[in-house]
């Protein structure tokens, strides 16, 4: 009796091979793919993975066209970059020859429900699924892998359907769309621009660039505050009208109170409570990580799947905030103890571990949480930290709320009310042991009504209202969630992607020129493919695939006719599409101005990257940009030109555009240069110099010639002439 197990990933494999058997062996194949044999139940099992998705989707006639008409094919047939994928796909299909039954092993939920399922229908063959069975796990411990093998289930259909739905219309929404948009902008400006748009991108971009125009578009509003400074123990009270509209109001209150005493009019004490924090889902986590660390969403979802690839916690991309008992709270506890950091903690909790759960559920996982077993390997800073985080959070929701007493203190000046308030912490509970969460516990003034206090100084701060903050990447996942935009497991993806095709830049989000024209382009010519309201619709829909509510075709149906109606929209308006786009691509490279009156504008040519003038050629003026160098959002202190950097972390370094602002002729002056060609752009001398970046070769005619290159560029153009 011959079984195979397809799992997702070979870090899953191993864990589920050694957990079958004790006496798993390693074997590899093709002298690159590792996969592993057992013994069980009287069973030879074969062990193999994939890594992530070996099938791609394509048209079935040109993946250079708008096409409707598609197929799965190999990813590495799809895409160059996927080329890995090969021999592991090869390796499906020489085990799974055959066998006699086959078990699906990936991970629970729909992308890896789809993986496994595209393996054994394409890669072993249409009637393996006959001979399948599904293993159902939310930790890679034994205990659980050997639980989801001897109660195997079925492959759920549902997410099958679900899976190949989203696929077919991530295709439909993100190629088929964007090959139009591009080929707008190629019919009309006779130039190639590579455009991307998405189901879930350009609604998130739209996000954002709505967020934009709120901030330029703000108009701020002067207002006052009142503050004073007490001569007893420097005590600053403010006046409880906080923020004053009317000035002449403001100057009123400060006429009248100024030069004059408090008196203490009114103490309230008051008791209050901070209960523990929810079990984490993927987007806690990730919200958390970012305010903790600073880590964005992808940083903390890849280190969060490596640790549970290693077995130390339980799968990442879920959206539950219950904890079950199921998982046997106090055996986890046991384990963890171990570490004598941890057991510190462990040692307080109440005897009944009853957690604090959040509201929201997930019927494939619960939430993220420490399987017990302690890393036994060292863990990179970025795993530790975030291990740390979802020990700690697990330890915490165990423990009782943390109490508070707070003192609110009102005073007169002359008939006006001020204020202050302390708050201090009476029992820390949960916070005690939770140490990414500061407590407040400020010391209680000895002050009692009717106490007069002399007052040192009054102030009159006059400020303006302040634009909507911008995104954060963390700020920005809690937005897509609550708006039903993409999933738990596809936003951090989706926000990438923004960066990637540098539509957006920056830690506080701010969205380039491209990126805010083309969604005022499509709001103007096509605006369902901005919409929300069409793409949560769509999420619902294809979430209803899982419930039975719906039917893939129905769903894909409905996604092909909105695309087909956006495409409509493009084909009727391809001139005014075209030229706003190839516009904003213009716009977005513009990064200062010419003193000509032209502006500065990144281009590409045959010896890389540089600036030039949008007055060429009447403006001659132009600027290499070194290899690995960047054109960055400063401007030099000495001649208003932009900044460029080059380099990370300590080895950054930053300078003007202009490789000779600030230096005087006798520090520029290159005695006795070696000359070693003719300039290509304007033909005198070429010289070999030495700037900022190492050697470099420049034109003698240099400021009206401003070619350079860097020396292996030349030589490569040399070479290649040859």
């Amino acid at each position: 009796m011959r079984e195979v197990i397809i799992c997702e990933k070979p870090s899953s494999a191993e864990k589920i091979a050694k957990a079958l058997s004790s006496s798993a062996k390693k074997k590899v194949y093709n002298k690159k793919v590792k996969y592993w044999e057992l013994t069980r139940d009287s069973k030879d099992i074969t062990v193999v993975s994939g890594v992530g998705h070996l099938y791609s989707l394509l048209p079935k006639d040109s993946k250079y066209r708008v096409s409707f008409n598609l197929h799965w094919v190999p990813s590495y047939e799809a895409s160059k970059s996927s080329s890995f994928t090969k021999n592991y796909l090869n390796a499906i299909k020489k085990f799974g020859k055959g066998a006699d039954s086959y078990i699906h092993a990936c991970d629970y939920d729909v992308e890896g429900t789809l993986i496994g399922y595209n393996a054994l229908k394409y890669a072993c063959g249409e009637d393996s699924l006959n001979k399948s069975s599904r293993m159902k796990f939310s930790t890679l411990t034994k205990k659980d892998i050997v639980d989801a093998y001897e109660n195997r289930i079925d492959i759920d259909m549902h997410q099958v359907d679900n899976g190949i739905a989203r696929h077919i219309l991530d295709y439909y929404f993100g190629m088929n769309l964007s090959i139009a948009l591009s080929d707008a902008v190629k019919k009309t400006k006779h130039r190639f621009l590579k455009l991307s748009v998405g189901r879930v991108q350009t609604p998130t971009l739209s996000i954002l660039v709505n967020r934009e125009k709120e901030i330029r578009d703000f108009v701020p509003e002067p207002y006052w505050n009142l503050r004073a400074i007490l001569d007893f123990e420097d005590i600053e009270i403010k006046h409880v009208d906080g923020n004053i509209f009317d000035k002449q109001r403001a100057e009123e209150i400060f006429n009248k109170c100024n030069g004059k005493d408090a008196t203490v009019d009114k103490i309230t004490l008051s008791n209050s409570k901070t209960k523990p924090p929810v079990p984490f889902d993927l987007s806690g986590l990730q919200a958390e990580a970012y305010n903790v660390f600073g880590f964005s969403p992808k940083r903390t979802q890849v280190a969060a799947q490596n640790l549970y690839s290693a077995g130390y916690t339980s799968y990442p991309r879920t959206s539950s905030q219950k904890l079950p008992e199921s998982l046997g709270f106090a055996n986890i506890f046991k384990q963890l103890s171990a570490n004598s950091e941890f057991k510190k903690h462990i040692d307080k909790l109440p005897s009944k571990l009853k957690p604090h759960n959040g509201k929201k559920e997930d019927a494939a996982h619960p939430p993220i949480h420490p399987t017990g077993i302690l890393p036994t390997s060292k863990l990179n800073k970025d795993e530790q930290k975030i291990y740390d985080l979802i020990v700690y959070r697990f330890i915490a929701v165990f423990f009782d709320s943390a109490k508070f007493e707070t003192m609110k203190t009102i005073l007169d000046i002359e008939g006006e009310k001020f204020k202050f308030s302390r708050r201090r912490v009476t029992y820390k509970g949960w916070m005690e042991h939770y140490p990414f969460r500061k407590i407040d516990n400020e010391p209680f003034p000895d002050v009692e009504e009717g106490d007069l206090m002399s007052v040192k100084e009054l102030i009159k701060d006059e400020k303006e209202t302040k634009p909507p903050a911008r995104y954060n990447q963390a700020s920005l996942i809690k937005e897509l969630e609550k708006k039903n935009l993409g999933t738990k497991a596809t936003r951090a993806d989706i926000v990438d992607k923004l960066y990637d095709r540098k539509y957006i830049e920056g830690t506080k989000i701010e969205v380039n020129a491209l990126g805010e024209h083309l969604i005022d382009t499509l709001n103007t010519y096509c605006n369902n493919l901005t919409s929300e309201e069409l793409t949560r619709d769509l999420e619902n829909k294809l979430e209803g695939i899982n419930q039975d509510k719906t039917t893939r075709d129905s769903v894909v149906n409905e996604g092909e006719q909105d695309v087909k109606e956006i495409l409509d929209d493009i084909n009727k308006n391809v001139k005014g599409i075209g030229s706003k786009l190839y516009e904003a691509y213009q716009l977005s490279n513009i990064i200062g101005e010419c003193s000509c009156g032209g502006k500065l504008v990144k281009r590409s040519g045959r010896y890389g990257k540089f600036v030039g003038c949008t007055n060429y050629p009447d403006c001659n003026v132009t600027y290499s940009i070194p290899r690995n160098a960047s054109v960055i959002k400063k401007t030099c202190e000495k001649c208003g030109l932009p900044m460029i950097a080059a380099g990370k972390g300590k080895n950054r370094r930053e300078m003007c555009l202009d490789p000779n602002c600030g230096k005087d002729a006798a520090a520029t002056k290159n005695h006795n240069p070696e000359e070693i060609g003719e300039c290509p752009k304007c033909g005198k001398t070429l010289l070999k110099r030495s700037g900022r970046f190492g050697e470099f070769v420049g034109c003698s005619g240099f400021p009206k010639c401003n070619f350079t290159c860097s020396l292996e560029e030349l030589e490569s153009k040399l070479n290649n002439s040859d």
